[in-house]
């Protein structure tokens, strides 16, 4: 499985930002498709997943009401929308997937497949 971001960039606090993510290969019509972010001097975490064929979402704490994540199952393709951003939402942005639906779709664990990362710039 291969998985291609895009959408990251420099934005003023309080601005958008959309992140897209595809993954290709051996993929499957269920499993856990999500977002993590690694903060300068931080370790990797969680921002927001969405576990599929039952379409759950989930968020972390951070994000919760200013970002929104949004897939198709058929195409394995997720969208992250981040509105209101923050300085300290920035970070690399690294999207990730598994076909095993069962495992936790807000640990690092819960995923096998990782992409690139794209950097998410927010000035204050």
């Amino acid at each position: 499985v291969q998985l291609q971001a895009s959408g990251g960039g420099l934005v003023q606090a309080g601005g958008s930002l959309r992140l897209s993510c595809a993954a290709s290969g051996r993929t499957s019509r269920t499993g856990n498709m999500g977002w993590f972010r690694r903060r300068p001097g931080k370790e990797r975490e969680f921002v927001a997943a969405i576990r599929w064929p039952n379409d759950s979402r989930y968020y972390s704490e951070s994000v919760k009401g200013r970002f929104t994540i949004s897939g198709d199952n058929a195409n394995n393709t997720v969208t992250l929308q981040m509105n209101s951003l923050k300085f300290e939402d920035t970070a690399v942005y690294f999207c990730a997937y598994s076909r095993d639906y069962w495992r936790d779709a807000r640990a690092t664990s819960g995923y096998v497949y990782w992409g690139q990362g794209t950097l998410v710039t927010v000035s204050s």
